[in-house]
């Protein structure tokens, strides 16, 4: 290697750390998804049912709030949308935990949990900032059989919300 050469690699050996520490990163826009019991994202990304582009980014199923659909209204996703599709049902009680998998933390308003539109359950954070993982014992109520429930995520610094979806047997 010439002098010339040799001098280009070290100095570019020398200022790529610090470009990478100056340079602002991009702000992703994904950040939970319930992983227990599996959400149809949760699915797609573990191989149980084929998808598109959501088998490799779970966590980003952002939209604003106020949406009832899976897909968030992201049609990136719309798959998630699609009941049809051969989502693995989960046998659950009357009573039941969903775990988020959060990787990003975000300020939050609350929690909501939806089966046919009625809203089963809510848990207000009054703006705290959750951890890597939160959990929720949801009660179905009067609901029983195949479900699908909606849950959202309402962030409250932003006008936008995550939302999964569970496809449940509730027993």
């Amino acid at each position: 290697m010439n002098g010339k050469k040799k001098l280009a690699v070290t100095l570019g050996a020398a200022v790529a750390p610090l470009l990478a520490v100056c340079l602002p990163a991009n702000s992703a826009s994904a950040h939970g998804y319930i992983s227990s019991p599996p959400s149809r994202q949760a699915q797609c990304a573990a191989g149980t049912v084929a998808c598109g582009p959501i088998k490799y980014e779970p966590q980003s199923v952002e939209g604003r709030k106020g949406l009832r659909s899976c897909s968030g209204g992201n049609g990136r996703f719309s798959e998630l949308d699609n009941d049809a599709k051969g989502w693995k049902v989960t046998p659950v009680s009357r009573s039941t935990s969903f775990s988020w998998r959060l990787t990003a933390r975000h300020a939050t308003s609350t929690w909501q949990y939806y089966v046919g539109g009625t809203k089963v359950a809510e848990f207000n954070d009054h703006g705290a900032q959750p951890g890597s993982v939160v959990n929720h014992q949801v009660n179905f109520g009067q609901f029983s059989g195949k479900q699908k429930v909606l849950a959202v995520w309402n962030i409250a610094d932003t006008a936008n919300a995550f939302y999964a979806c569970v496809d449940v047997d509730i027993r």
